[in-house]
Parts: structure tokens; C-alpha cells; sequence
């Protein structure tokens, strides 16, 4: 091999340097604060959406424009895509990017999220997007809010009606789980973007919000944030109509977050719990991570030989 200019020799290490993937670690991100995760998997990728935490410092209270959204082939490497949706891309929004959650249906991408309402109907409302692909573009689906604040009346709270999460049975019934401190949930419409019926509540211990359904077998689990701070909580049912027996504590409080919210998935195999910390360190003179500006970390899950959840143990290496 010929000797390389020094001008070589540099661009040739630094595109080395590029094509090596970067080792996994928690959190995913520290260049960009990321927050509630809803991830999707769909045929060979997991679609990983999340809030985007932009508080300048942890004195004040969150502040969420968008949400982002990254994908990955191996739960290693993670591609970017930007900002998928604003806020205020619903025309009766006026801002608050809290939790949302992405499923799909019937060729279409669904991405259900939690929102500010104009003054008209003040308070947090759930609204829903539609897209074609998963990567976007998400536009309204159908220009006004699916649930507003008016529609429930167990709490005081004008953000009790928080932190959507959808779940589709084996018999194609879509129901639409959400709620602070009182956890509900309502069928879906087969169009995905209409209630079914009334709202009702849920009896589950400790519950202050972020429901996340999953199934596996003959089982259902429903794990949610529990007391505050917040720890991850779960309880189990042979019907997704409950009732739902208390499983107890699948993950312990995040480090200096006082929130946390969890996604639970199965790919390529392998089962993974997707939640948020405060761990990002102070790089680059900016604010280190916190209760405003929080990370998405993912570890792996498992299961007990009775279908019971493994407490998940939080980790700085992610996964390997």
C-alpha cells in the first residue's frame, strides 16, 4: 500500500470512524433529551417515538414542542428521522407534546398523543394523527380532539385525561387506554379514530398515569406509573375487561427523574423495557439531564416460568 497525505490519511480514519456503530449504552441520547417512549415494531425496525424534553434547566416545569422519532434494525444502532409532529399541528391545540403512542392498522400508522386544548374546551386532550409510513408525515386525522377534558369527571385534575396508549386484541377489537391518577379506557371504532362506547375506569393499585397494555400467551399485563416519584408498576389479567390482580413493582424510580414511562415490546425474540431517567451529564456547559429534562434508556425484560414479570434492573451499558 502507497504512503497517504496526512489529508488522506484523515479522511480515510474519519469515514472508518463513521461506519462504526456506536456501543449501546443508557441513555440512548445526550445530545438530545428524550422522554415518554412508545415504540412500534413493524416488520424488521423498531419505530422508537418520543417526547422531546427542551426545558432550559430543572427549576422550572417541562417544556415539549414535538415528538421525535428514531428507528432500529438491532435495538443498538438508531437511525434519526427529526420531529415527526408538532403540537401544534392540531389546529385546536395550543401546545404541550406530552406522551403519545404510535400502532398500526389496515396500512395506516396511527400516533395518539397527548396535547394542550385551546380555551374552547380548556384542559389536556387526547388527539390522533394518521400517516401512510411510519416515518410520517402525521397529519390530524380528524380535525378536533378524540377525548377532552369535559368528557370525564372523576378528578378535579385538568390533565387527567393523559398518556394514551392503545392496545388491538386477538378479535381486532382496538381499545384506547389513558388517564391520570383515575386510569380508563373505551373500544376504538374499527376506523381507529372514533370512540366506541363509554369510557370506564379501571380499578389498579396506586396508579398516577402513563398505561402501557401488552400481551403475551394467554395473559395480559398492564403496567403503569405508580405513586410519585414514580415507580413502574404492572398487574395482570386473563381479560383485557380485568380484573387486573397487582403484580407489583417491575421497575424502580429513574435516578433523579421524578416521572418515568415505560414501553414494553417483543423483537426478534428477545423482550425489552424502554423507559426514561434524568442521567444525562452536564456535556458541553449544558444543564445535566433531570425532573424537565429527561433520556431514554432501554434494558432487557424477562419472564418467570408462572408468566410473572422479572424486575427490571436499570443499567448504564444498555443493550449488548
Amino acid at each position: 500500500m502507497g504512503k497517504l497525505s496526512k489529508k488522506a490519511l484523515a479522511v480515510c480514519c474519519a469515514a472508518a470512524l463513521w461506519t462504526v456503530p456506536a456501543l449501546a449504552k443508557n441513555p440512548l441520547f445526550d445530545d438530545v433529551l428524550t422522554a415518554d417512549p412508545a415504540a412500534l415494531v413493524h416488520g424488521d425496525t423498531v419505530y422508537l417515538y418520543t417526547g422531546h424534553d427542551e426545558a432550559p434547566d430543572n427549576n422550572g416545569f417541562f417544556v415539549m414542542h414535538d415528538w421525535l422519532l428514531f428507528s432500529s434494525k438491532d435495538m443498538k444502532t438508531w437511525q434519526r428521522h427529526g420531529a415527526v409532529l408538532k403540537a401544534t399541528d392540531f389546529k385546536w391545540a395550543k401546545g404541550d407534546a406530552w406522551a403519545a403512542h404510535a400502532i398500526a392498522r389496515n396500512g395506516k400508522f396511527y400516533f395518539y398523543t397527548t396535547v394542550r386544548h385551546k380555551d374552547d374546551k380548556p384542559g389536556f386532550a387526547i388527539g390522533v394523527a394518521v400517516a401512510d409510513s411510519p416515518l410520517g408525515p402525521f397529519k390530524d386525522a380528524i380535525g378536533k380532539a378524540l377525548v377532552t377534558n369535559d368528557m370525564t369527571t372523576q378528578t378535579k385534575n385538568d390533565w387527567d385525561d393523559i398518556d394514551p396508549a392503545v392496545f388491538i386484541d386477538k378479535d381486532g377489537q382496538a381499545y384506547l387506554f389513558f388517564g391520570n391518577v383515575v386510569p380508563k379506557y373505551v373500544k376504538l371504532k374499527a376506523n381507529m379514530t372514533e370512540l366506541d362506547g363509554e369510557i370506564k375506569t379501571i380499578d389498579l393499585k396506586d396508579f398516577t398515569e402513563a398505561a402501557w397494555v401488552h400481551s403475551k400467551g394467554d395473559t395480559y399485563y398492564l403496567s403503569y406509573a405508580c405513586g410519585f416519584p414514580e415507580k413502574i408498576c404492572y398487574a395482570s389479567s386473563r381479560s383485557i375487561h380485568g380484573p387486573w390482580q397487582y403484580q407489583g413493582i417491575l421497575n424502580e424510580i429513574a435516578g433523579n427523574s421524578e416521572t418515568n414511562h415505560q414501553s414494553i415490546i417483543e423483537f426478534q425474540g428477545k423482550s425489552y423495557f424502554i423507559y426514561h431517567n434524568g442521567a444525562v451529564p452536564p456535556l458541553d456547559g449544558r444543564q445535566s439531564g433531570g425532573r424537565f429534562r429527561r433520556s431514554v434508556a432501554i434494558d432487557p425484560l424477562y419472564y418467570n416460568t408462572d408468566g410473572t414479570l422479572k424486575r427490571v434492573i436499570m443499567s448504564s451499558e444498555g443493550i449488548r
